[in-house]
C-alpha cells in the first residue's frame, strides 16, 4: 500500500508550487497549521545544503473535529502532512494518505472520515 499521494510538477518553480499548493488545499477546506522549512533547518542545525524541502501541516477543521469526536487520541496523527520538495526536473508534492495512517486504529467510523480526507487531499494535489 502506498502511504502517500504524489504528484510531480515538471519544470516548476518551488515558490510557485508552494503558492499553488496552498491555494489548492484552501479550496478543499484545508488551512496550514504548521510549516517547516527543512532546507533552512538543516542548514542552521547541521550546516548542510540540500534542495528545497518544506513540510506543511494541513488541517480541514470540519473533518478534524469529526475525527476527534470519534477517536479523541487521533490528534496524535494530525495534521495531515503535505511535503514539497525540489527534485530533478521540477517539484514533487506528496501528501500523507490518511487511510493508511489510520490503519492502526480499529474504528470503521474513523476510517470512513479518513477516506473523505484522502479524497479531498488527492483532489487538492491533482489541482496543483
Amino acid at each position: 500500500m502506498d502511504y502517500t499521494i504524489n504528484r510531480l510538477i515538471a519544470g516548476a518553480d518551488f515558490d510557485a508550487v508552494d503558492a499553488r499548493t496552498r491555494a489548492a488545499l484552501a479550496e478543499k477546506g484545508f488551512g496550514i497549521l504548521t510549516e517547516i522549512d527543512v532546507k533552512a533547518t538543516m542548514k542552521k542545525k547541521l550546516d548542510v545544503e540540500m534542495p528545497a524541502y518544506r513540510i506543511l501541516g494541513a488541517c480541514n477543521p470540519k473533518m478534524a473535529h469529526e475525527a476527534i469526536g470519534i477517536e479523541p487520541r487521533v490528534g496524535t496523527m494530525l495534521p495531515c502532512n503535505v511535503i514539497l520538495r525540489e527534485v530533478d526536473g521540477g517539484v514533487e508534492v506528496s501528501a500523507i494518505d490518511p487511510v493508511a495512517s489510520m490503519q492502526a486504529i480499529d474504528n470503521a467510523a474513523l476510517h470512513a472520515v479518513a477516506g473523505q480526507v484522502r479524497d479531498l487531499l488527492a483532489n487538492a494535489v491533482k489541482a496543483i
